[in-house]
């Protein structure tokens, strides 16, 4: 892939400075960040509205990067939109019955999703169990990627940049992202994953 539209879309509460989204927005020059109306009170027609919006609008096939409610919003897109994604990295993805204001994104679609997609779940998500992880990636058709103790992959669980992402996120486009900086192999390997 030559080109590819960059669509950032975070979780319940967005993703702050630092955050490793954040951050990636800044650095990648074709990447768009999705704005949600209401972060604290997420209800998917809007969510996923909002979202299937910001893909029928791009110039080129879109690449997703997605976090927590954010991946759980990308498996809800319509046709149209699905149809527009080339790939997407859903990083720890959210169980929207495990929180009652997240219960409007319930239940989760368990179809294969018509794209390539990487799904990376830690050991220790608080909002999200390993093995529902895994199901969520089964289901959809996603390879997995398994990081032991990281959390959320969040900027509380210490994942600022996330070398190991912005990695899996070049195997997503087909080659390096523009203006951005190579990922040495020591920084891929030096973070806590099993694949």
């Amino acid at each position: 892939m030559t080109t590819a539209s960059i669509i950032i879309v975070p979780g319940w509460r967005d993703s702050g400075p630092g955050h490793w989204q954040s951050l990636w927005a800044e650095r990648l020059p074709r990447a768009t960040r999705v704005v949600q109306d209401d972060w604290i009170t997420p209800k998917r027609t809007a969510w996923v509205g909002q979202l299937e919006k910001t893909v029928l609008a791009a110039p080129h096939p879109v690449v997703i990067v997605a976090h927590s409610l954010g991946c759980i919003t990308t498996t809800h897109l319509g046709p149209a939109a699905a149809a527009r994604v080339c790939g997407a990295l859903l990083v720890a993805p959210a169980d929207p019955e495990r929180r009652a204001i997240l219960s409007d994104f319930a239940s989760v679609p368990y179809a294969p999703l018509p794209y390539r997609s990487i799904v990376v779940a830690s050991s220790n998500d608080p909002y999200c169990p390993i093995r529902l992880a895994g199901a969520y990636a089964r289901a959809w058709g996603s390879e997995f990627v398994r990081m032991q103790n990281a959390g959320h992959i969040n900027i509380d669980s210490g994942h600022g940049e996330w070398p190991l992402g912005w990695a899996l996120l070049q195997s997503l486009e087909g080659e390096q992202p523009a203006g951005a900086a190579a990922v040495s192999p020591s920084a891929v390997h030096a973070s806590p994953v099993a694949l």
